[in-house]
């Protein structure tokens, strides 16, 4: 008997778009939030697994005070955090398929996305967009590399240390081409992803291994708290 793949279905539709200047953009939350088979300590939100470290990092560089627990408190919490920066979500993934139910972004089959790149030009006050991931297969910014050469765009590269920064230069009006002076330029940043599968890769790094030498209290966290903060 063949099992069929499992549908791994965003459950979140984007956040914010209209009032954004900045946007957030990942892949899938881990599948229990498209079944709904949530733990105590996640939030029923963007970003809102336990095992994650999107909201932790935010609370603080922000000093948020957030409650991590499957309560309405703590989704309103969020949003009027997000509301108040004028900082969106916009997953670039609707769906995947998987044969192993599990939140690898290399897992994904048959990936259905978002049109980021619409969304971009319907709304232009976005001038940011803060990957949560890097390009590696799968990954946002592997995903929105791919969309753009749909629409005959690309990435110009502006920094290619971690995290790396681009610039898109984005027509204003939906054409295949980009004139000056008739575009928009979108920044994006690749951040270190947010997840705890990720912390082998920072410890990796030079930068962390160098800050950890000086102190060995600093954690893969608070790497991640230095960088982010710059950005947001």
């Amino acid at each position: 008997m063949t099992t069929l793949p499992f549908k791994h279905t965003h459950p979140y539709k984007p956040f914010l778009l209209s009032q954004a200047t900045k946007l957030i953009v990942g892949t899938l939350p881990p599948p229990r939030f498209t079944t709904g088979d949530l733990k105590p300590q996640d939030v029923d939100f963007c970003y809102g697994s336990c095992n994650g470290q999107l909201w932790p990092i935010l609370d603080k560089i922000f000093q948020l005070g957030l409650t991590y627990e499957t309560t309405d408190e703590a989704v309103q919490q969020r949003k009027q955090f997000l509301i108040k920066n004028k900082i969106g979500v916009c997953d670039i993934v609707e769906s995947a398929d998987r044969e192993k139910i599990d939140a690898s972004d290399i897992g994904m089959q048959n990936v259905v996305l978002r049109d980021l790149v619409g969304y971009l030009q319907k709304y232009p006050n976005i001038d940011t967009l803060l990957f949560t991931g890097g390009n590696s297969k799968n990954g946002p910014e592997y995903f929105f590399r791919r969309q753009l050469k749909e629409y005959n765009l690309k990435l110009d590269v502006v920094s290619d240390d971690v995290p790396r920064i681009h610039h898109l230069e984005l027509p204003i009006t939906p054409s295949t081409t980009s004139v000056r002076g008739q575009s928009r330029t979108i920044k994006t940043v690749s951040l270190t992803a947010p997840s705890g599968a990720a912390n082998r890769a920072v410890g990796s790094l030079q930068a962390y291994k160098q800050m950890k030498q000086k102190n060995p209290a600093f954690n893969t966290l608070d790497f991640r708290v230095l960088q982010y903060r710059e950005f947001f």
